[in-house]
């Protein structure tokens, strides 16, 4: 079968295609962006990081978008496709990295699964394998992985705080062995005068980030990011606006959490039930 051509030249990858048509809406409006963004109320930057392809935006500007230029429910359905687009993971990810290793501060909450800057070897090599990957490639992402705590080393380093779910110290690992050398790396880790861990009791019910594990970063230039993740997949976010979100829900959440002594114990007191294991 001939492959088929495309009709229009416009791009097949679900990015760059919303951000074509967005582009593409506002030139034949004959609108700058600036003026774009005085008549949705948004600021006008955003929009046009979203037609170079840097950010998606949120759903509610798509539907202000879609109203704005009589497209009903075309941009949210180009929208949903691009979100969903796993081919752009990997690309994501390598420029969350980037900003990670330049950030000044770094605020993290865990669901369920440590901070890749606080794992062991053995911790991250069992939850990489969990998600699929298995030789030589398992153990290049355990080596990368172990070469990002050192972000969190020297004089230099930033400040890092992180807010565990109960439920991520009392999720073990198969191994006894590695899951204290893991409790232990983490209540030392805490000694540091740059890190903070902070644990959220199980007892604090829920709250504004029960289903996503975030980070924010703070940028040289003063700017805020955030990146959402879950088990399979995650979103660099850097809209003002949704990043303010984050930024107001990771504050109720540390405000329920532990304080960082009462948190060392309960590490402490984590790692002296698997030392006393039975099972062990």
């Amino acid at each position: 079968m001939p492959t088929r051509r495309a009709v229009t030249g416009r791009s097949r990858e679900p990015r760059a295609r919303f951000a074509e048509e967005l582009r593409s809406l506002r030139t034949r409006r004959g609108e700058s962006l600036r003026q774009l963004g005085e008549r949705l109320g948004w600021d006008w930057s955003l929009f046009g990081k979203m037609e170079k392809g840097e950010t998606l935006g949120g759903p509610e500007v798509v539907q202000a978008l879609d109203t704005h230029y009589g497209t009903p429910g075309l941009l949210l359905a180009l929208w949903e496709l691009a979100i969903n687009d796993q081919t752009q993971f990997r690309e994501r990810y390598r420029r969350y990295m980037a900003l990670e290793a330049q950030a000044t501060s770094l605020w993290h909450f865990a669901v369920s699964v440590l901070p890749g800057l606080l794992q062991t070897p053995g911790y991250a090599r069992e939850v990489l394998a969990a998600g699929g990957l298995k030789g030589d490639e398992l153990e290049q992402q355990v080596q990368a992985r172990m070469g990002r705590r050192a972000l969190l080393e020297g004089d230099d380093a930033p400040p890092f705080r992180t807010i565990l779910s109960e439920a991520v110290l009392r999720t073990p690992l198969r191994d006894a062995g590695e899951w204290r050398a893991q409790l232990e790396y983490v209540g030392e880790a805490a000694e540091r005068e740059n890190v903070v861990v902070q644990v959220l009791p199980f007892r604090a019910g829920y709250h504004g980030l029960v289903g996503s594990a975030v980070m924010l970063l703070r940028q040289p230039d003063g700017r805020p990011v955030a990146y959402t993740e879950n088990t399979y997949w995650g979103e660099l976010i850097e809209e003002s606006v949704r990043v303010e979100r984050l930024q107001r829900a990771y504050d109720g959440v540390r405000d329920m959490a532990l304080s960082p002594a009462e948190s060392q114990k309960f590490v402490l007191r984590m790692r002296e039930e698997a030392s006393c294991d039975p099972s062990t």
